[in-house]
């Protein structure tokens, strides 16, 4: 949570301080009592507006340590890509629409949450939920896409692409909206780089950094779109990053689409697979009877590695391990920790800590300067 204080004069802010640490959600906690995938059920909570980002830097960690990056089936990895660029549009929308509602844009605030209904929709449609899926799984993904969510997603994109032009005609060249943005909040590159600002902030001060395009990871080495920048350094600068974002994650989006090959969404190591062909039964809870019949009728072995992998969870190598992605706010990192059992541990000692020791963060947005292409996570106080 962040709190700011400020000196005003006038309708004119002269000085803004900010006071952090209000807000404790005891997530790396909960994860220490929690299978490896049972933790994505948590992580994804961190951050409401862009749960599938926090869900595959962790996930991305847990398989380091695994050892098993490769072995992450390209449908999978492609899936992933493509509800993290969703995720990106519906995060940017909530932005400007509720950006807009503060400088009293109310059509923009409209429009934008309009636009992110009909992607929350996908989410329904792919995860079953609208916010905080724990989709995206160690190995792989929860399932794979139901039918009709290619020809969903395509429609989308088509009446998005329709959509953008719009926000450009209410406010880019709007006089009262630039007038309201332009020189407020100014934070030229030296600042970014002292504070270690990423994401569309540092892009807002000319620096083209971003993950995808300098530590790539899920094949984004593989997708052509393009890292808008802006040498405003202010907040009329941001609004306009976000607004090219979106026209190249619907790029990267389309890419996506034509790239699906069938194929399984989940690693093939029965010992880390979580079941990924799951069916609802009838009354719309838990497995089809046929799915179960499935998982009984194989072997007694099967039966039991089955019930040993849900209830108990996969050994990950003890070790740590940092993974981070470029979110829609910036970079977010995910530092796990294993001592070798089937829950994170809170220590980097790789032991598990006593019931009264302070654990060590394991998930936390990074901080780490934009030019280091170190892998190690951010040092914690």
């Amino acid at each position: 949570m962040l709190r700011l204080i400020l000196e005003i004069d006038g309708e004119t802010v002269t000085e803004a301080r900010c006071g952090i640490g209000y807000l404790h959600t005891g997530i790396e906690k909960n994860l220490e009592y929690r299978t490896w995938t049972q933790g994505t059920t948590f992580v994804t909570r961190m951050d409401y507006l862009t749960s599938f980002y926090n869900e595959t830097a962790y996930c991305l960690g847990v398989e380091k340590l695994l050892g098993i990056t490769e072995q992450i089936p390209d449908r999978a990895s492609v899936i992933r890509v493509l509800l993290m660029e969703l995720n990106r549009l519906s995060s940017h929308l909530v932005c400007i629409a509720t950006g807009g509602m503060e400088l009293g844009a109310t059509t923009i605030m409209i429009y934008g949450f309009r636009d992110r209904e009909m992607i929350l929709d996908l989410y329904e449609l792919i995860t079953g939920l609208r916010m905080n899926h724990a989709y995206i799984r160690p190995g792989g993904l929860a399932q794979d896409l139901p039918p009709g969510a290619v020809d969903a997603v395509r429609e989308f994109v088509r009446t998005m692409k329709k959509n953008l032009p719009e926000y450009d005609k209410l406010a880019t060249g709007n006089p009262i909206f630039k007038a309201r943005m332009r020189d407020v909040g100014h934070l030229d590159l030296t600042g970014c780089m002292a504070l270690g600002a990423t994401g569309p902030i540092l892009r807002s001060a000319g620096l083209p950094h971003d993950l995808r395009k300098t530590d790539p990871y899920c094949g984004y080495e593989d997708y052509d779109f393009e890292v808008p920048t802006a040498d405003t350094c202010d907040s009329y600068g941001r609004f306009l990053i976000r607004l090219e974002e979106m026209r190249q994650s619907l790029r990267i989006v389309e890419q996506c689409l034509d790239r699906l090959e069938p194929g399984p969404v989940m690693v093939g190591d029965k010992k880390i697979a979580w079941p990924a062909q799951l069916a609802l039964g009838t009354d719309g809870l838990g497995n089809s009877l046929d799915h179960i019949k499935k998982i009984m009728g194989t072997s007694m072995e099967a039966l039991i590695h089955h019930f040993k992998l849900v209830t108990e969870g996969f050994r990950v190598p003890p070790g740590q391990a940092y993974a981070a992605v470029e979110s829609p706010k910036g970079e977010l990192g995910a530092h796990v920790v294993s001592d070798g059992g089937t829950r994170p541990t809170g220590s980097t000692s790789a032991t598990r800590p006593s019931p009264t020791s302070r654990p060590w963060r394991r998930c936390a947005r990074a901080a780490r300067s934009p030019t280091s292409s170190s892998p190690s996570p951010p040092s914690t106080p």
